[in-house]
């Protein structure tokens, strides 16, 4: 599992690539909230165009990011996630704490309109 980050404002983009699963998502956990909290970031967008595989630890992966970024009044965004992907964040309720986008760009484009107080519920495009 491989892990890139760009930062768009207030945005930390964070696209991971390989294998999302128990043996990887620890490591994963660690690099994302060190980067999000050196970085200042207040959103976080994950990036699953190039994940091969996830397990729940994905889901676990998405659920404890959301919490960090409660803390600082932020949002979080998953995108490019195939048709399995998909079905397991729809069926452990993640499409209620974050957004889905097809793509990144859409989902920078949410964040930047803002929506400050509006519920940030989604459903799966």
């Amino acid at each position: 599992m491989e892990i890139t980050f760009e930062m768009i404002d207030d945005i930390l983009i964070s696209v991971l690539s390989g294998e999302l699963d128990h043996h990887s998502s620890g490591e994963i956990r660690d690099t994302i909230d060190h980067t999000y909290d050196t970085f200042q970031a207040k959103h976080i967008i994950l990036s699953f165009e190039e994940v091969t595989f996830m397990d729940s630890s994905g889901v676990g992966l998405i659920m404890g990011r959301y919490n960090k970024v409660r803390e600082r009044k932020g949002k979080i965004a998953v995108v490019g996630c195939n048709e399995y992907i998909t079905r397991i964040l729809d069926l452990a309720g993640i499409y209620t704490i974050a957004r889905c986008f097809v793509s990144t760009k859409e989902a920078v484009a949410a964040f930047e309109e803002g929506g400050e107080g509006e519920i940030w519920n989604a459903e799966t495009e």
